[in-house]
C-alpha cells in the first residue's frame, strides 16, 4: 500500500492552473474527493489525477476520405 499524497487548495489550484476558487467550489459540489483534517481540506493526489483523467476528452480521428473536399 502507498500513503497518497493530500494537497491544499493553494497545491491543487496550482497544479491546474487555476485560481483556489475551483478547487473550492470542487470540493463544496463533492465533485473531487477530499480529505478534512480538523479545520483544514486535503485532496489526495490521486484524487486530482482521476478528476483530471475522467474529464479528458480524446481527439476524433477523421477518415482521409472525410476530409477531402467536394467540387
Amino acid at each position: 500500500m502507498t500513503i497518497d499524497r493530500h494537497l491544499s487548495v493553494d497545491q491543487v489550484a496550482e497544479l491546474l492552473g487555476t485560481t483556489a476558487r475551483f478547487p473550492r467550489r470542487l470540493i463544496e459540489e463533492r465533485r473531487i474527493r477530499y480529505v478534512k483534517v480538523g479545520r483544514h481540506v486535503r485532496i489526495p493526489e490521486s484524487a486530482v489525477e482521476e478528476f483530471i483523467r475522467s474529464r479528458t476528452v480524446e481527439p476524433i480521428r477523421l477518415r482521409r476520405t472525410a476530409l477531402r473536399r467536394v467540387a
